[in-house]
């Protein structure tokens, strides 16, 4: 026990200075931005932060894994055209799901096994497999994106919309049962604890008999599930197919899980981290489309605080080199 209390110190340290940078941020909108604070400025920012917060659900396994996935913009691509052609064809909706949840599994487990199996940079498996799909996806679809999303869903993902006699769009109620179950399996399974001792030290965690193959694929294929969730999110959001919605994510989803305290070494981190990670960022693009900066210097700014982020955690050495 007297050994845990360090561990754990450790752990919550970085998340309460991140929470301390969020709601600090939080204050510096109310402050510069008149309706900041409104509750249905609150309710949009939480809508947005939660769809950036599930697109970095997958990709904090990944990175904590010591990969990166830069096929989910392409997963949420796939999510959005597929199901809004399909919807618009008359298939059900549970028929569509169910094909987007093989899509996903057949990905993210080949993005997962290649790399670990032939010791291949998850960068460029991922990069391929992203670029193949998004390939397959618009010769389907003939390069129309036509469609459009089922009304529960467009309700769902609605702003002004609420959860019975909760006063919250069901999208948060959504990502509030996605963290609690990312966050579960991380923390309190086996193969949360496998997926942290690979990432923390690789030699070791297979002397311990964990299956690196297994937990690679498992681990991308949490990613590519996570962004079919959100692609299909964004088709409600949106209420009709657009092939590109999700190339905002390539950057961000990434910069939400290392704002949040995810070290890219790996070994580290958690998606409580991710989730303010998530909101800090969305707070932050807000604050900057309120202060009428460019899409341009907005990009610049995120890019400039993600860089200074990777600069700081970057300097540290990983866990594996600390046993």
């Amino acid at each position: 026990m007297k050994a845990a209390a360090p561990v754990l110190r450790s752990r919550a340290a970085p998340l309460l200075l991140t929470g301390v940078f969020m709601l600090l941020l939080f204050g510096i909108g109310a402050m510069a931005i008149s309706g900041f604070a409104a509750r249905y400025s609150i309710i949009s920012l939480l809508v947005l932060g939660s769809l950036l917060g599930m697109a970095g659900g997958g990709q904090t396994f990944v990175i904590i894994l010591g990969g990166i996935d830069l096929s989910v913009p392409y997963m949420i691509d796939v999510a959005d055209v597929v199901g809004g052609q399909l919807h618009g064809d008359g298939w059900p909706f549970w028929g569509i799901v169910t094909l987007l949840i093989g899509i996903a599994i057949v990905v993210g487990s080949f993005n997962g096994y290649v790399s670990s199996r032939f010791q291949v940079h998850p960068l460029i498996v991922t990069l391929g497999t992203g670029f193949a799909i998004q390939g397959g996806v618009l010769l389907w679809s003939g390069g129309l994106s036509t469609g459009s999303a089922p009304s529960w869903l467009a309700s769902a993902v609605s702003v002004g919309s609420t959860s019975g006699f909760l006063p919250v769009p069901p999208v948060l109620l959504v990502w509030a049962v996605v963290a609690v179950v990312l966050i579960v399996t991380l923390r309190r399974t086996t193969f949360g604890r496998e997926v942290y001792a690979l990432g923390s030290n690789p030699t070791a965690a297979r002397l311990a008999l964990v299956r690196p193959n297994l937990i690679w694929a498992s681990a991308f294929t949490v990613s590519t599930l996570c962004a079919t969730v959100v692609g299909l999110l964004l088709l409600g959001f949106t209420g009709s197919v657009y092939g590109d919605v999700g190339s905002n994510y390539l950057f961000l989803s990434i910069g939400a899980v290392v704002v949040g305290g995810t070290s890219l070494l790996g070994g580290s981190g958690g998606y409580a981290g991710t989730i303010m990670g998530a909101l800090i960022l969305t707070e932050l693009q807000t604050i900057l489309i309120g202060l009428g900066l460019s899409e341009a210097a907005l990009e610049t700014v995120l890019g400039a605080l993600v860089i200074a982020v990777v600069a700081v955690t970057g300097r540290q050495s990983s866990l594996g080199s600390r046993i």
